[in-house]
């Protein structure tokens, strides 16, 4: 979700963010969902604004009034941190919320079966978190880059086999099993507002390292909607919103999965309803000046952010002038 992120020169996203939770809480009821899993980077820092937050534990209190979404799972990302998340997350679980902001002591206790309390389970979910380094792999004084990778991805692939021993008995039955992860997955297409996970392309792992016991694997990270491997079970969902320039030639979306027994779930994309237009307008200053002002901003909540690459031999005080001259000739649709 990236709650509290700020756009560039420190604009608020909080109104887009409201309108995308209000959103989802119609179409958990309209949609008659029964578990509603976040996959990460519920924040956009580690220590978000009261505004953020406030946001936050709004929406999983008007949750609680929902009349079909009986549990809520949520994992850590990269940009949250563990200890922001667990600190309420004794009081959470008391709404059915589960939160699992980093890794256990017991590791176990990732494994969370649902509905909380039922005598016969629905669904199992692996609750993994975001796996940071000194929490997969032990260091090794003089080891290669090489030798690093190895090492982290090992560790990150024996994560879930260990977890999977643990839960694989479910499905004889009949019950299936998801795992969710915060990772950057070989072959993912990222975008210009993730910030990478480990340095490099460590820690990039294939489809591989997930057990067959899993029937799907929810992956946050990437906020491009996107499968691993080719492998339909095993995908990203995306952001709700775009989260910079570069985000804005594919859907912002969430999925909707549909369990009949342990087997890879039916899926549903659902577009999330825009309410801010982010735009690039590129080319000869002629040709931008006249995009702008023919720019339809009709039916967003918001005006439009654009972004101008201009072409144009003129001084770039003239050039700005003339940019200038046509966001405001747009009243306001375009900033």
């Amino acid at each position: 979700w990236h709650l509290g992120q700020r756009f560039q020169n420190g604009h608020e996203r909080l109104a887009e963010h409201r309108s995308f939770l209000d959103w989802l809480l119609l179409t958990i009821e309209a949609e008659a969902v029964d578990v509603l899993v976040v996959a990460g980077d519920v924040f956009d820092t580690g220590n978000p604004a009261a505004a953020a937050r406030e946001l936050y534990y709004s929406f999983l209190a008007q949750l609680k009034s929902s009349t079909t979404c009986h549990d809520v799972v949520i994992v850590g990302g990269n940009h949250d941190s563990a200890a922001t998340l667990n600190a309420s997350a004794s009081l959470l679980k008391a709404l059915r919320v589960h939160v699992m902001g980093g890794v256990p002591a017991q590791y176990l206790e990732q494994c969370i079966v649902l509905p909380h309390g039922a005598a016969v389970p629905r669904l199992v979910v692996a609750a993994v978190p975001f796996l940071r380094d000194a929490e997969v792999r032990q260091l090794v004084a003089g080891e290669s880059t090489a030798e690093r990778d190895e090492r982290l991805r090992h560790g990150i692939a024996a994560h879930y086999h260990a977890l999977a021993d643990h839960l694989g008995h479910y499905r004889a039955l009949d019950v299936p099993v998801m795992a969710t992860g915060h990772l950057f997955a070989a072959g993912g297409t990222a975008g210009d507002a993730e910030r990478d996970i480990h340095v490099g392309t460590l820690g990039q792992i294939t489809a591989d390292a997930f057990p067959d016991c899993f029937d799907y694997v929810a992956l946050g990270h990437l906020h491009r909607p996107q499968v691993v491997g080719g492998r339909t079970h095993i995908r990203y969902c995306g952001a709700p919103i775009p989260l910079s320039f570069s985000e804005t030639s594919h859907p912002q979306q969430v999925l909707v999965l549909t369990f009949d027994g342990a087997a890879c779930p039916a899926i549903r994309a659902l577009d999330v309803p825009i309410t801010r237009e982010l735009r690039r307008f590129r080319g000869p200053l002629e040709q931008v000046v006249q995009d702008i002002l023919d720019h339809n901003n009709a039916g967003a909540s918001h005006a439009t952010w654009a972004e101008a690459a201009v072409e144009s031999g003129l001084p770039w005080a003239l050039v700005q002038e003339q940019i200038r001259e046509a966001w405001q000739a747009t009243g306001g649709r375009v900033q």
